[in-house]
């Protein structure tokens, strides 16, 4: 996905094929939305989409412990920031509906940082709605958005009705609902190609910011457990032997972070994604590398 803010590490640190000359921000890597699919590379099933899959081999691939949504509830992707992103929300599951939007909290697992990178995400403590108006009025509201240094291995949970950007020199895994409803509530100032200004969503945002989020932090790790969710489970591995992907008989996205690692026939380098179904759940995981790690996406019992 071209983005004004994005750059050229997708190509550069995970060997991903971009398109020459383009300013790449997202890679979506395990998608199913009306206007991208994830496709089956190989196997039996190969040339079938993620939806297809869900519709109509649910159990078999995704366990039967699994929401009846209309798709797959979990989007998976890259991120390159090469430039800070606009302040922005996603809205919510009380309010989303009300906006014409869906909801989406998502979280973010910073791969590659660079020195002094940063994102801002929540609001000052005290600060009120009239405030925050006035604010964005004079070009003024960033300085009443918390900020936070984040450096490789960190990562961050961000709610639906969390105001947040993305500040330049960051590479991240983002892991969020399938939904892609963002409202942006300031672009510092930016332009597009054509030298307009990007659309701004004020009342839409207005509706959606979390007034009471107040200066959030950085995510504690928990043993393997990064984030513990209504909408998924993220944890991360460090392999140093064979493991099976999942005890129960459920489906879990693995994406690589260092290293290498091979499931089945596929060995996953950093970048890679892959799915592994619940009737192959007892597949071993092997490391490739003495430093192979990897992220486990799931989402919770039920």
């Amino acid at each position: 996905m071209e983005r004004i803010w994005g750059g050229r590490r997708l190509e550069d640190l995970f060997g991903k094929r971009l398109p020459p000359g383009k300013t790449i921000g997202e890679s979506w890597e395990i998608v199913d939305r009306p206007e991208a699919q994830s496709v089956v590379r190989q196997g039996s099933r190969r040339g079938q989409t993620l939806h297809e899959l869900w519709i109509d081999e649910r159990a078999a691939i995704f366990g039967t412990e699994v929401p009846d949504s209309p798709r797959f509830p979990i989007l998976a992707k890259l991120l390159d920031a090469q430039e800070r992103l606009s302040l922005q929300v996603h809205p919510g599951a009380q309010i989303a509906a009300s906006l014409g939007g869906e909801p989406k909290s998502e979280l973010w697992y910073f791969a590659a940082a660079d020195d002094g990178a940063e994102i801002f995400a929540g609001v000052r403590r005290g600060v009120q709605p009239a405030q925050f108006e006035q604010a964005i009025d004079d070009g003024s509201v960033a300085e009443l958005v918390p900020r936070l240094p984040v450096k490789r291995g960190d990562s961050f949970f961000v709610p639906g009705g969390r105001l947040h950007a993305i500040g330049g020199g960051n590479l991240l895994v983002e892991i969020q609902e399938n939904s892609d409803t963002t409202y942006r509530v300031f672009d510092w100032g930016r332009t597009d190609d054509q030298g307009q200004p990007r659309a701004l969503h004020r009342a839409e945002s207005m509706r959606a910011i979390d007034f009471d989020d107040y200066e959030p932090q950085l995510l504690r790790e928990e043993g393997e457990q990064l984030l513990e969710s209504p909408y998924f489970v993220v944890e991360r591995w460090k392999l140093s032997g064979a493991r099976v992907a999942s005890e129960q008989p459920i489906f879990a996205i693995f994406v690589c972070l260092e290293g290498a690692v091979t499931c089945g026939e596929v060995e996953a380098r950093p970048g890679d994604f892959f799915l592994v179904p619940a009737c192959a759940a007892g597949s071993e995981l092997r490391p490739s590398t003495t430093n192979a790690s990897l992220l486990r996406v799931t989402l919770p019992a039920r």
